[in-house]
């Protein structure tokens, strides 16, 4: 298991960019207003892709 970029915890599944960041779920939850503007993609905080959820 990879650790979160952000809290550095490691967690059984972590959201993970293109570019290699990762971040867990809690971190994922904590900063969601930051990250999504509609629930369907996060944008990375690093690069600027858009990364999908996968709930479509």
């Amino acid at each position: 298991m990879e650790p979160c970029h952000w809290c550095r915890n490691t967690a059984p599944f972590v959201w993970q960019c293109r570019c290699g960041l990762r971040i867990c779920q809690t971190c994922m939850d904590e900063n969601f207003w930051g990250l999504s503007c509609n629930g369907i993609t996060w944008v990375c905080p690093d690069c600027g892709e858009q990364n999908g959820f996968g709930n479509q």
